[in-house]
């Protein structure tokens, strides 16, 4: 920590919630669909994947009833599906007197999924995403209320939880967070110690890089269309200063500092391939860097600790035993990523039973301490204080995880407190955002500069100019 210079940016929060606009023209919506229609036929024929399903035992006197469908990810730890659709909604729905069915589909679907649901009008009850859905505004339910009502009974909820789902412009909580997720540095700390190099700064991993890619153990930083190139990539931009957007949700990437921080972060990433990296990282899929790193051939990744659970769970202790973490390193600006993917839950305007819907997300808000320990420390509470203690219990409860190294997850809290931030900071995570995050830009701008097809320079001055366009198409809908 000692090694980095920052510069704060300091973002002032709306506290004020009222009532909202705009969003998703029909067109984007059925231009989006396409790939949805094969996840929608997916949920008859995959019963093991899909499908949670309890019938309540119709206690009298209860407020709710009916159905509740929700739709959700296969989640990266397989035991904490297994214990939601097999333990907690049976529970849930037996208390409220509501059938709770649950679908689970690929993270990669969940967008146009939602899309197609959109145009047809008709679909679940509950969907959620992984990263701030904002493009959506005008379809959901406002969720101001049971924001409030949260907040009454735990404190204050995350600050990147609140800015990954209000609109300062409509003040509106277009969906409600359920949990964020660290995203830490994996490493194998026997190869790191071989080279004689730290794992703290950027500059770090471009020293070792071509060390670790002679000894056969490549660095593994993806910079292809998906969620976790999508992430890694927007925060190395922050930690160089190169910020997309200004705390007035303006695109500035092509001016002053954004511009000069923008240019060095792609001049790293483009040196850190050359010499550290293989092709591979243009056509990974969020799978990708798991499956390398569990191969015992990346040296390093940035990805939710999934990865450090499955080498656990795979028996491989030579593998896991070797498997540090560590926050994101630290740039010539800041030390800062993302979460590695926001739990966003949305009501749809039209869904079927939106009374159980609502107690449903404020019911497992409230008591979230079981939804952290099944998911083996990955989700994180959107309110820190639905775990009792908040970080300091969140960090001994990381502490006393017993598998090697000793103490490793205690970083998560850290990372959780200190360097995790919201897509589009210092801005919020708006509208303008999703779409660039959806469209695969930031991926698609590092990847033109490493493969030698646009110099830094010019790459910022073309992307900015994407960007600049979709930010007026938002505007003009009055969302930013």
């Amino acid at each position: 920590m000692s090694n980095r210079t920052r510069r704060e940016v300091t973002v002032s929060d709306a506290d004020r919630v009222e009532h909202p606009s705009t969003a998703l023209t029909r067109s984007d919506l059925l231009r989006r669909a396409g790939a949805a229609a094969f996840a929608a036929s997916m949920f008859g024929s995959l019963p093991d994947k899909a499908l949670g399903v309890y019938g309540p035992l119709r206690h009298a006197r209860k407020q709710l009833s009916g159905e509740l469908k929700i739709l959700q990810w296969q989640h990266f730890v397989p035991d904490y599906d297994k214990w939601i659709d097999n333990t907690y909604i049976k529970q849930w729905g037996e208390k409220n007197d509501v059938d709770v069915k649950i679908d689970h589909i690929n993270n990669a679907l969940l967008f146009s999924t939602a899309s197609s649901e959109v145009a047809a009008q008709s679909g679940h009850d509950l969907f959620q995403f992984l990263a701030p859905p904002s493009s959506f505004q005008k379809q959901v339910l406002p969720v101001n209320d049971l924001v409030q009502e949260v907040t009454k009974k735990l404190g204050p909820m995350a600050k990147v939880a609140k800015r990954s789902t209000y609109n300062p412009k409509t003040n509106k909580f277009f969906g409600f967070a359920d949990n964020y997720v660290p995203d830490p540095i994996h490493y194998r700390g026997s190869l790191w110690n071989q080279i004689d190099t730290p794992v703290r700064t950027w500059e770090n991993v471009r020293q070792g890089a071509p060390k670790l890619k002679a000894l056969g153990h490549p660095v593994g930083l993806g910079m292809s269309n998906e969620l976790d190139s999508n992430m890694l990539l927007f925060a190395l931009l922050y930690c160089y200063g190169g910020f997309i957007q200004n705390q007035s949700n303006q695109i500035v990437l092509n001016t002053g500092a954004n511009r000069k921080g923008a240019i060095e972060a792609l001049k790293l990433m483009r040196d850190i391939y050359k010499n550290g990296m293989s092709d591979e990282v243009f056509a990974w899929t969020a799978a990708s860097n798991n499956q390398g790193f569990l191969a015992g051939r990346l040296s390093l990744v940035e990805n939710a600790i999934s990865i450090a659970r499955s080498a656990e769970d795979s028996g491989n202790t030579a593998l896991s035993n070797d498997t540090w973490l560590a926050p994101i390193p630290a740039g010539p600006h800041m030390r800062m990523g993302n979460e590695h993917v926001m739990g966003v839950y949305v009501i749809w305007k039209f869904a079927q039973n939106k009374a159980a819907a609502k107690k449903y997300l404020v019911d497992q808000q409230l008591d979230y301490r079981d939804h952290f320990v099944q998911s083996k420390f990955y989700n994180f509470p959107a309110w820190t204080g639905a775990i009792k203690g908040g970080f300091k219990t969140i960090r001994k409860m990381a502490a006393a995880d017993t598998h090697k190294p000793k103490g490793k997850y205690t970083v998560l809290t850290t990372i959780a407190e200190k360097y995790t931030t919201n897509l589009g900071y210092p801005g919020f995570s708006n509208a303008v955002m999703d779409e660039i995050f959806n469209s695969y830009l930031v991926p698609q701008m590092f990847a033109q500069v490493a493969q030698g097809k646009l110099a830094p320079a010019d790459a910022v001055s073309s992307f900015d100019k994407q960007f600049k366009r979709i930010y007026r198409k938002w505007k003009s809908q009055g969302l930013v």
